[in-house]
């Protein structure tokens, strides 16, 4: 997204929190903070978890040895109950450094009459229930409000992103957008005035989708990567199954613009978040391991089921595999890439 000189000052009325106020440029680099998006994927078995789990295993807890983020998916279904939010943040509790992300509710985002309806008030309530815990606790970074390519740029969706943003304000929001017409200085600058995060985002570029970026809006900084399966992204064929949208294994040389991305970012964020969405066979878990051993300049520990799929990870494993690997490193790679 280009960064030109906007010639239309957007609505000073528009209230700010002081919490997330547009970050420093003279502060140091941010946190950065790489994981995936989800983590309850049938196929990630034998993929990401053991087949065989032990008793008391849960998936959240195995992952937080390995990431110190992952972007909840199931509140964009479903208000996040607080009982969970509470158990999630005990199973999470080994890694202090580990803050989770989280998607507002679909109703609020692919539902443009939500807001105006007589529920109204007692979704906000229920989906602020399970928020306000992982809040309470210092571990939610940010709230994502996910909007679909069909959320086009004109002054409906520009007030109603306004009011959408007034009433969940007192969270550190993330604004993701899809579609190429929210591609403009002005886009930029309205959500800097509300101190509202853009989320940068890789997606197949079809038609009128928004390109890569590098934008920074607030003081958390935030990245999606969802993979380019460019003949199912936008398919109607019943046939297919869904996941087949999310099979997509970033290459090294796919991920080194991402990485000075990235590293754009960080600049002028305080925290960056990098969240891998390309879920299908634990590829999300194969990109984000790789991107933490860029950004971060270390070896990286990596689970084993994942390293036997995915042979190329010895390279930046940092303890050589419990198991002999069925195949010489970089042979026999379920790599997905189309």
């Amino acid at each position: 997204m280009p960064q030109r000189k906007s010639k239309t000052k957007p609505p000073s009325s528009q209230p700010r929190h002081s919490s997330f106020l547009a970050a420093d440029t003279s502060a140091p680099a941010s946190i950065v903070r790489i994981g995936p998006a989800g983590w309850s994927y049938p196929d990630w078995a034998g993929y990401v978890y053991p087949s065989r789990r032990a008793k008391g295993f849960h998936e959240a807890t195995y992952l937080a040895e390995f990431f110190d983020t992952i972007e909840i998916n199931t509140s964009f279904y479903q208000p996040l109950r607080p009982e969970h939010a509470a158990q999630w943040l005990d199973r999470v509790a080994a890694n202090p450094r580990f803050v989770f992300t989280a998607k507002l509710w679909q109703r609020f985002t692919h539902d443009v009459q939500s807001m105006s309806s007589s529920s109204a008030a007692e979704e906000e309530r229920a989906v602020r229930a399970g928020f306000d815990v992982l809040r309470a606790a210092k571990k939610l970074g940010a709230v994502l409000l996910q909007f679909p390519f069909s959320f086009h740029r004109t002054a409906e969706t520009i007030a109603y992103l306004s009011a959408l943003i007034r009433r969940f304000g007192d969270y550190p929001l993330v604004v993701e957008v899809r579609h190429g017409s929210w591609d403009s200085p002005e886009t930029l600058e309205f959500l800097r005035d509300l101190g509202v995060s853009f989320c940068n985002i890789d997606q197949p570029i079809i038609g009128r989708s928004l390109g890569p970026s590098a934008q920074t809006t607030s003081a958390v900084g935030y990245v999606r990567l969802h993979g380019r399966r460019y003949d199912t992204w936008f398919t109607d064929d019943e046939t297919i199954p869904a996941h087949e949208r999310y099979n997509y294994l970033y290459t090294a040389e796919e991920l080194a613009p991402w990485v000075t991305r990235v590293r754009k970012v960080t600049e002028r964020a305080r925290e960056t978040f990098v969240i891998t969405n390309n879920h299908f066979q634990g590829k999300a878990v194969v990109n984000a391991l790789q991107l933490i051993n860029i950004l971060k300049g270390s070896k990286v520990k990596v689970p084993e089921p994942l390293r036997r799929q995915y042979p190329q990870l010895e390279e930046i494993a940092d303890a050589p595999p419990t198991e002999p690997l069925l195949f010489p490193m970089g042979k026999g790679s379920k790599d997905g890439t189309k």
